[in-house]
């Protein structure tokens, strides 16, 4: 895929941040220098506030070093896909020794993560919720899968304690999410991601909210 996205800035902590997670995510970019022209392919600029003035581009979006800059590399992508906001994100789990976190957005998976622990896992949902707050999406939904029972209600009654209360959480049937893909067989963190996306994708069993979630009303 040819870049879409440049990253216009002299800011040494932003640019390291920014192309950090562009990279992360397999995203091509471009480096310029505020002020150089930008190409008439690129769909949208990185930049900083300060620097803002200094690009010629009809899309410009800012970046402040302290924010996670998974939220201004989102807010990028949605740009290039040509899309205001996303009808419906929706994050995939598949519980056990290995999390295998899956995030589709549209349809389209946006991101995958091996998690070693449930901690992590609950923090990790937190993390990408709390990023996605920033952006706009009809609907949020977490779906969890349902192979390892003990696992699942843990997951879901932790993440019903920190999650807003318009997310929705569901338990979904992972029977034949582990028929695999023949590269992922023996490749532990592949298998869960392709387990996870596979949850993502499919329809559940929703569970319902408790009132531990007023104080994020």
């Amino acid at each position: 895929m040819n870049s879409k996205i440049a990253v216009a800035t002299i800011s040494g902590k932003a640019y390291y941040l920014i192309v950090n997670e562009l990279k992360r995510k397999n995203v091509p970019f471009l480096s310029l220098m505020p002020g150089e022209p930008v190409p008439i392919e690129m769909k949208v600029v990185i930049t900083t506030e300060k620097e803002k003035e200094l690009i010629n581009h009809e899309k410009v979006i800012t970046y402040n070093v302290r924010k996670d800059p998974a939220v201004v590399v989102s807010e990028a992508l949605q740009i290039v896909q040509g899309k205001e906001c996303f009808e419906k994100i929706t994050i995939g789990v598949d519980p056990g020794e290995v999390f295998g976190l899956a995030v589709l957005a549209g349809g389209r998976v946006v991101e995958t993560e091996n998690c070693y622990s449930l901690d992590e896992t609950v923090q990790k949902i937190e993390k990408i919720v709390k990023n996605l707050g920033r952006m706009a999406a009809s609907s949020i939904s977490v779906k969890i899968g349902d192979g390892v029972p003990a696992c699942k209600e843990k997951l879901l009654s932790a993440l019903d304690q920190i999650l807003p209360p318009h997310v929705t959480l569901q338990s979904v049937r992972e029977a034949g999410t582990d028929s695999r893909l023949d590269e992922a067989k023996h490749r532990r963190g592949l298998r869960d991601i392709v387990s996870a996306i596979k949850i993502a994708g499919r329809n559940g069993i929703t569970f319902h909210r408790g009132m531990s979630n007023e104080s994020h009303s």
